[in-house]
């Protein structure tokens, strides 16, 4: 089984390959440019790279949103090339899950939180529960899913959980004064090398939602947005105010 994946949901542009539970290639940037300019050239240079015929790719697996609008609007239109491209099926993974995915096998709860403007994170709640068959397996249980919501908000459910925390993505520098503030729980911060999005643990996830039969076609995938965009937002206000209506 081969699953490309993508996510271009934040700063961080990744593609990467796996094949069964072999990760054959993966290509991250966090540079001064757009999506658009590196996405596509970032896939064929892996494809370059170790050979791949993209016909013998079984699924194309994308961070489904949350995230930056126009990140998700450009992983999407690139999974949806690819899908009909290839006739081959999308594996949406939710972003802020495919994060949490990284600290696979974490003993703490894992919370990732992105920045998501207006004093809002996206956010969830994970835990990793052992596999009784095998001790170096476990499951990711969702205690908390995928929201948008304030900082102090996350923080409250998790002081209610009572349990340590490890924290990673994107709001991480823009929170830590609040950690401090609101946090009454143990809590640490993701490594450097973990702290970002990452095409590899979307293609890992992908993979386990790829063989439960999580997949949609080209024609079905849209991103996850969970609000309204600013424009969105503005005419709803001048809609309410009767500008829209003059």
């Amino acid at each position: 089984m081969k699953i490309l994946a993508i996510d271009s949901s934040g700063l961080v542009a990744s593609a990467a390959l796996m094949e069964d539970d072999n990760f054959i290639a993966e290509y991250t940037v966090q540079y001064k440019k757009t999506h658009s300019q590196t996405l596509l050239p970032m896939v064929e240079e892996i494809c370059r790279m170790v050979e791949l015929d993209l016909a013998s790719v079984d699924a194309i697996a994308v961070a489904a949103g949350p995230g930056s609008f126009t990140g998700l609007r450009i992983g999407s239109a690139t999974a949806k090339g690819l899908a009909f491209a290839l006739k081959k099926p999308i594996v949406p993974v939710p972003t802020v899950d495919g994060l949490a995915y990284q600290m696979y096998g974490a003993a703490d709860l894992v919370c990732p939180i992105m920045d998501a403007r207006r004093d809002q994170v996206y956010t969830g709640i994970y835990e990793f529960v052992s596999d009784r068959s095998s001790r170096f397996e476990y499951d990711m249980r969702v205690i908390k899913e995928q929201c948008a919501v304030s900082f102090d908000e996350i923080s409250a459910v998790l002081n209610e959980l009572d349990r340590s925390v490890m924290f990673l993505g994107d709001g991480v520098p823009v929170f830590r004064e609040r950690m401090r503030e609101t946090l009454r729980v143990p809590y640490s911060i993701a490594p450097v090398h973990r702290s970002r999005q990452s095409a590899a643990a979307v293609a890992a996830l992908g993979s386990v939602y790829y063989k439960k039969g999580i997949m949609e076609s080209g024609d079905a995938h849209a991103p996850v947005y969970l609000r309204l965009s600013q424009a969105e937002r503005e005419n709803i206000q001048k809609e309410s105010s009767g500008e829209g209506s003059a």
